[in-house]
């Protein structure tokens, strides 16, 4: 590949490439049926010729179109196991690679945003990039300090390229419906395309991962990359090593399972409670398994990378979804139905039925119920299928429930890492976590209001640390 392709016209017509390949794939099945091939087979084929050209499309032009296929592929454990099977490998390969642009690309990036002298900065430079993704690719390096350090180099062009896709993909949601069958596709094109401009920004990047760094330096669970420069569209941060948690997915131990799903869910509540922020791209590439230590090896620690996408969350996460989760735990229709309204799930001209609300909401909610859970893509298909089927009750009511913009991200970061969960196949006591770290979960027995332990605690030692800065 010689470059980011840029022109709209030319990017335009390999997504467009995308839905009329799968009509044209559907045709030549439907003559081989006639020539009396099977059923199986030829579905089994189709489905992976449409995979191998929707990680090609979408691999080769980065930018929006990548991103949306990554963020896809967390998902696709909802998917029906004959027709998520071909796919898997593919939308994995964009977890963790994407061609690369040229070497005299990155030289000319590097030069014009660090200097032309900015080979004085590293003690060594490998112009093989360690990884590509959506918009920039990352190259090791060692620092004139002698430390290891991951330079994230963005790609030109990468704006434009990023707008465009996701304008263009909207544009066809309803023909690549085919291609992910059970997926509602739009919502997540405009919400990708709503965080356009942060993830472009490596400032707004760098700042997100020092919070993280700096508040999880030490931890024994989480490590998260110290920044070490940032100059408009380049980033250089300390080299992490570690097993992808995309390897952890397909050759990892039971133990290695586990272990990564209990700290990906620590990390989803106690990240928000001890920073502020939210990190918002949770698929497989952006996570690392570390071993512990020298002295104990198997006790693995959680790698995270990637701040590009946050949400802002000063008091943590949003009280009323510990509380609402707390109340439907104890089948309080009710009150559950009330803080629904309060928050605007319900919109004011709707009436519901409390009940129905509750039975709703309850078995999406069972990893909450007991003290362990083991994720599944079964369980995650038996849910998606409930709520997708226009002949389920689920459904029905589903369709009349609103997410407030608030939500938007919050709920797909969820979703989108209790997909990565039921991936891991990880067995998780996600009770403990959501009683540490999630505000409103735990019952306060004097006011009736609730509290994530740990959550208060976080937030006690900040407004501490802010009245101390006035002072």
């Amino acid at each position: 590949m010689s470059d980011l392709p840029r022109k709209a016209v030319t990017r335009t017509a390999k997504l467009a490439a995308l839905p009329l390949g799968f009509a044209g794939r559907a045709t030549w099945g439907l003559g081989k049926r006639i020539v009396g091939e099977s059923a199986e087979i030829v579905g089994r084929e189709l489905q992976q010729r449409t995979a191998d050209q929707l990680f090609k499309v979408l691999g080769e032009l980065k930018g929006g179109a990548m991103k949306f296929g990554q963020a896809l592929s967390v998902f696709e454990s909802a998917l029906p196991e004959e027709v998520a099977g071909p796919y898997r490998a593919a939308l994995t390969k964009l977890q963790e690679a994407a061609p690369p642009m040229p070497t005299r690309t990155v030289h000319a990036v590097l030069e014009e945003r660090l200097g032309a002298d900015w080979r004085e900065l590293f003690e060594e430079f490998e112009d093989k990039p360690s990884a590509a993704a959506s918009i920039g690719q990352v190259h090791r390096a060692v620092w004139h300090d002698g430390r290891e350090v991951a330079v994230k180099v963005q790609y030109p062009g990468a704006g434009d390229a990023l707008v465009s896709d996701l304008s263009q993909l909207s544009r066809f949601a309803r023909l690549l419906g085919p291609l992910i069958p059970g997926m509602d596709i739009k919502p997540l094109i405009a919400e990708l395309k709503d965080r356009v401009s942060e993830e472009l920004d490596y400032g707004l990047e760098a700042a997100a991962q020092q919070a993280h760094a700096e508040e999880f330096a030490g931890d024994p669970d989480v490590v998260v990359p110290a920044v070490v420069h940032q100059r408009e569209q380049v980033l250089v941060t300390e080299w992490m090593d570690g097993v992808p948690l995309s390897e952890v997915i397909t050759d990892g131990t039971p133990e290695q399972r586990d272990r990564a799903g209990q700290l990906l869910a620590r990390f989803l509540f106690s990240g928000p409670a001890r920073t502020g922020l939210l990190h918002a791209d949770p698929h497989p590439g952006n996570f690392r398994l570390l071993p512990g230590g020298p002295e104990d090896e198997e006790n693995w620690r959680l790698g995270v990378l990637d701040f590009g996408t946050v949400d802002r969350l000063p008091g943590g996460l949003p009280r009323p979804i510990g509380q609402s989760l707390r109340m439907t735990l104890d089948g309080e229709a009710d009150a559950v139905y009330d803080m629904l309204c309060a928050e605007g799930f319900v919109k004011e001209s709707i009436e519901l039925d409390p009940a129905a609300v509750l039975d709703y909401l309850v078995p999406i909610i069972e990893p909450a119920q007991a003290d362990e859970f083991t994720f599944t893509r079964g369980w995650m298909r038996g849910q998606a299928a409930r709520i997708a089927d226009p002949r389920s009750p689920a459904y029905q009511l589903g369709k009349r429930l609103n997410l407030p913009p608030a939500y938007l991200l919050i709920h797909r970061v969820t979703l989108s890492t209790i997909g990565v969960l039921c991936q891991l196949g990880a067995t998780v006591r996600l009770r403990a976590e959501l009683e540490e770290w999630l505000p409103g979960f735990v019952a306060d027995k004097e006011t009736g209001t609730g509290a994530g332990v740990a959550a208060v605690e976080a937030e006690e030692e900040q407004e501490e640390e802010e009245s101390a800065a006035g002072a």
